[in-house]
């Protein structure tokens, strides 16, 4: 089975993108597992909130439910660069898909700092998928 780690946010737009990305590789149905993470900050928030309640897992978990890939979901608690990569060690992820935002170019020159965090910090392969702009 082909491991995926996907992290989510509060955004629907860049879950469905996700989603999308995965639901697309061949085979996804019969050979891909994605286990959708959500970090939080708030530890009672974490205890009783599955990331499927927030509206970019929600639109995440749709679609792959509907390709019918198995679907597992994580929460943690913490800063979200250090969970993901921690997460993804946990889960030994073949692939981790993270929904990118696009800044503005005095922001960031490519990704958002989780993301660039995440892409320094791990070996695994990472796939960015695309998203709305980011609020500045």
């Amino acid at each position: 089975m082909y491991e995926i780690l996907m992290p989510i946010d509060t955004s629907e737009s860049r879950g469905r993108k996700q989603a999308a990305f995965v639901t697309a590789l061949p085979g996804a149905s019969e050979s891909i597992h994605v286990s959708l993470l959500y970090v939080f900050d708030d530890e009672n928030r974490a205890e009783t909130t599955a990331p499927r309640q927030l509206s970019g897992g929600n639109a995440a978990f749709k679609r792959l439910r509907e390709a019918n890939v198995g679907i597992e979901q994580v929460s943690r608690i913490g800063k979200p660069a250090e969970q993901i990569v921690s997460v993804a060690e946990e889960l030994d992820a073949d692939l981790l898909v993270l929904g990118g935002r696009k800044h503005s170019p005095g922001r960031s020159a490519l990704f958002g700092s989780v993301t660039q965090s995440v892409i320094r910090q791990t070996e695994r392969p990472v796939t960015v998928t695309g998203g709305e702009a980011a609020e500045t």
